[in-house]
């Protein structure tokens, strides 16, 4: 065996999660929760590193690196407009969450519109589309299904 062989891992711990190592570096970056294929790309071009090397080839110092721009992409150039938390609505400022605080943030935004009683937290609250989507045909559950004809 060579010596690339054994350096090989199948599982990269990135940001407390598990990423498979037989990806490429820009796919398995997308397996983070709050991580798209942009963003993804954004990291590895900043960290200066090959968008098809495998990412089981990655160093521990690469995969410190990567941490430490997925912690605060903005020190490192990358735009505010890739940023999943823009104008964020309790400290105002631009940053990008992942993971465990992305689902935090986001439920507590959700929260925020039921308490405030707006359409789209009603729409929350009753589990319908809040973003225009047709109800006539889609979204049915219990009564609604099925189609009963008027009797003659």
């Amino acid at each position: 065996m060579t010596q690339e062989q054994t350096d090989f891992k199948y599982l990269i711990r990135i940001s407390r999660t598990d990423v498979d190592g037989k990806k490429p570096l820009v796919r398995a970056l997308q397996e983070i929760y709050g991580i798209g294929e942009a963003m993804a790309k954004a990291i590895v071009r900043v960290a200066k590193l090959d968008e098809k090397k495998l990412a089981g080839y990655l160093t521990d110092e690469e995969v410190k690196k990567i941490e430490e721009i997925l912690s605060d992409p903005a020190k490192f150039g990358i735009p505010s407009w890739m940023f999943n938390r823009r104008k964020d609505y309790h400290t105002g400022e631009d940053k990008h969450v992942i993971e465990a605080d992305l689902t935090i943030a986001i439920q507590e935004d959700i929260n925020r519109l039921k308490k405030i009683r707006c359409y789209r937290g009603i729409r929350h609250e009753l589990g319908l589309p809040c973003r225009g989507q047709r109800t006539r045909s889609t979204f049915r559950r219990g009564q609604t299904v099925g189609v009963s004809r008027r009797k003659k």
